[in-house]
């Protein structure tokens, strides 16, 4: 069967992204494409931080960036901060960028390891254009040219996901996505292939379609409620399973990074925007109640809460399957891995560029279905493996929480990969799958996993070869010194001429 029309069940920022991320990539087979979503269902709306890919989208879309941020009361993000993980006191930053120089032989943090040992150096962070550049709160854009150091880093904005989501509805409206008002009721699946067929609204409207894409959040009302999908549930290696946010008002000037502080139970996240300051507490209910963790939220914000506090309860884990017959789950619908790495829209966005490339030309073939499934699983996989290295990798005993994440028992793939880096200092290269090998490097030396030995060619490198090294610092804060405040660069972008790449 030639798909001719595609339905999106649910809006929010999973459903708006993939109708104007469809639109676009599928634009040459003239297909139509329609969104049904009702105003009485809430979206989360939560998640404000967000990852470098979403750049690379919002560029395929063809998205003017600074209307975008202006849109959005957008920042730009160059990383997080990580503090009182490993030990209470204890910061790091996970840059959006590499260590060193570019184009190096050697892996930088075995040199590093060299120069810690022989006290020449103390943190790998100030080998980092993109760490300097946050903890002095200044911005620059980065540079095409691969002999620059400037090209050693990306960034990507913390902005409001609402807005993101309203500014995509405009867009995907503008380039004939049609948006149908009303209350999924049931769905209707043909007999034979038991594939759905149409989605009855609460209005008594049939909205039929070829092709389906559950965006119905945590619901997953058609990828587990009607095809039933299988919830894998990893709540054993990720006990956090609620949260709480709220906003407060600006004080001082935004910075370029969003904020990770652990706390007793979990972790509170601190994201600047242009108007505000997005706060939220992740936690884990086995281990603390409701009101304590909003306490603890409420009396370390930086000013005055300008919302109402804004409860979630959920589960990590994913979908066994996320393409069923004619339907994919994408966003909370296909699985839900807490905010702690911004990776929430970056799965959106993994899923519709997914299913763009495996796109049926005819009917449904089952080895796209496997092979879209395959590539998600590797997504999710992946991800929670760099999600419980935050927890598991800590000396932290002040609080059962920590006790508990500390000594649990960890996924066989995470397992397999800090062995190897305790043991020589190697980070595990992957092709499919986020975070690759400066943000392990990051994370694994943040919190104190350091390696046993390291690559014998750091320890062969002349001295003359190590000071050219060294002297990568001066170049860094020398840049850093002509690089305007984060503020100055975020006004002049949103609201005068400025390069959006330099």
């Amino acid at each position: 069967m030639q798909i001719k029309k595609i339905v999106i069940a649910g809006g929010g920022t999973a459903g708006w992204m993939s109708a104007a991320g469809l639109c676009q990539l599928l634009k040459p087979l003239g297909l139509e494409i329609c969104l049904v979503e009702s105003e009485q269902i809430g979206t989360v709306g939560v998640g404000e931080a967000t990852l470098p890919h979403m750049r690379f989208f919002n560029r395929t879309l063809g998205l003017d960036e600074r209307e975008l941020m202006a849109a959005t009361n957008a920042t730009f993000k160059l990383g997080i901060e990580f503090r009182d993980w490993a030990q209470i006191g204890d910061s790091y930053i996970h840059p959006f960028g590499d260590y060193g120089p570019p184009g190096q032989t050697i892996p930088f943090h075995h040199v590093w390891h060299r120069l810690k040992e022989e006290g020449r150096s103390g943190r790998i962070d100030d080998f980092s254009l993109p760490v300097r550049m946050s903890e002095r709160g200044k911005f620059g854009f980065p540079s095409d040219d691969p002999e620059s150091l400037l090209s050693t880093f990306s960034y990507a904005y913390q902005l409001d996901a609402s807005l993101y989501a309203k500014y995509l509805r405009r867009f995907s409206e503008a380039n004939g996505v049609k948006r149908i008002e009303g209350r999924i009721t049931s769905v209707e699946r043909d007999g034979e292939s038991g594939h759905i067929s149409a989605l009855n609204l609460e209005s008594g409207e049939r909205v039929e379609g070829d092709f389906f894409i559950d965006c119905t959040g945590f619901r997953a009302m058609l990828m587990g409620k009607e095809l039933g999908a299988t919830f894998i549930d990893w709540s054993h290696w990720l006990p956090c399973d609620r949260a709480i946010a709220v906003a407060c008002e600006k004080t001082g000037e935004s910075l370029p990074y969003t904020r990770a502080t652990a706390r007793g139970a979990g972790w509170q996240w601190r994201i600047p925007l242009q108007h505000r300051t997005g706060n939220g507490h992740v936690y884990a209910s086995e281990f603390m109640d409701d009101q304590t963790a909003e306490d603890i939220l409420l009396s370390s914000l930086d000013a005055d809460a300008i919302t109402e506090p804004n409860r979630l309860r959920f589960k990590a884990g994913m979908q066994d399957r996320q393409w069923i017959g004619n339907c994919i789950a994408v966003g909370l619908s296909s699985g839900f891995l807490e905010p702690l790495e911004s990776t929430s829209i970056y799965l959106i966005q993994a899923g519709i560029t997914a299913f763009a490339e495996l796109m049926p030309s005819g009917g449904i073939d089952q080895r796209d279905v496997d092979e879209f499934n395959r590539v998600m699983q590797l997504e999710y996989d992946r991800i929670r493996d760099f999600l419980v290295l935050h927890y598991h990798a800590t000396e932290r005993d002040d609080s059962p929480f920590w006790t508990y994440v500390r000594t649990m028992s960890i996924p066989d793939t995470l397992k397999e990969k800090m062995d190897l880096f305790k043991s020589r200092g190697v980070v595990q290269e992957y092709k499919d799958g986020l975070f690759l090998h400066p943000s392990w490097i990051a994370v694994y030396l943040g919190q104190r996993v350091m390696p046993e030995t390291r690559d014998p060619r750091a320890d062969a490198l002349s001295d003359a070869e190590i000071l050219k090294l060294m002297k990568e610092t001066e170049e860094i804060e020398r840049l850093l010194d002509g690089c305007p405040a984060h503020e100055t660069a975020l006004t002049d972008f949103c609201r005068k001429e400025a390069p959006v790449f330099s």
